[in-house]
């Protein structure tokens, strides 16, 4: 940190912006394996927050790195960075008053629980995305999988770089068990109370 910063606090609040939303703030940060569902389920959940009026933002993990991020590889520190760099970004949106939606591998406990310290617990939603590796490779959306396997690409999470679960996140969506609806509406029916 600059040592010749100084904070300015400006005079309109978060309280201030809530209020001219006509709801709280706050994030959903969706985790799991890379093809576990988390960027279709907060697009849904966003388009479903969208017709109730709710104002919303959706930050997904390959939109990010092609842009305020692309300067990161997929190494550890890197990923810390970039997770550390997304709370900061959510951090200003929800302070902006927005709902907003986050969906990233983010395979490390320490640096979720980090998004935490920046965004406050209280404005902290934890999804966990838990669909099974086999699963995620069927899928295979972006191919990514095959050329982990084929050793085109070196840090995968799930193949050769880690992924830790979650301990106790708010909710658990199992994809291979449950249908996209049913779990776009367990979210929503978390969600709905917050918003008040």
């Amino acid at each position: 940190m600059s040592l010749n910063t100084v904070r300015h606090n400006y005079k309109v609040s978060k309280s201030n912006r809530e209020e001219h939303h006509g709801h709280r703030s706050f994030l959903i940060w969706f985790t799991g394996l890379s093809g576990s569902g988390k960027s279709t389920l907060a697009n849904l959940v966003e388009i479903e927050l969208h017709k109730k009026g709710i104002s919303t933002y959706s930050l997904d993990g390959d939109n990010i790195r092609q842009g305020i991020n692309k300067d990161l590889s997929f190494a550890p520190e890197d990923r810390t960075e970039n997770i550390r760099r997304i709370a900061e970004i959510a951090n200003l949106m929800v302070d902006a008053g927005v709902v907003t939606m986050a969906a990233f591998v983010s395979p490390y406990i320490k640096d979720r629980e980090n998004i935490k310290t920046i965004v406050g617990a209280e404005n902290f939603i934890e999804i966990y995305v838990n669909t099974s590796i086999e699963e995620c490779e069927r899928r295979d959306v972006k191919g990514l999988y095959k050329k982990a396997r084929a050793g085109e690409i070196k840090n995968m999470t799930g193949i050769s770089a880690p992924y830790e679960a979650p301990i106790s996140p708010d909710i658990e969506i199992k994809t291979d068990h449950q249908s996209i609806d049913e779990s776009v509406k367990k979210i929503l029916d978390f969600i709905i109370k917050k918003l008040k």
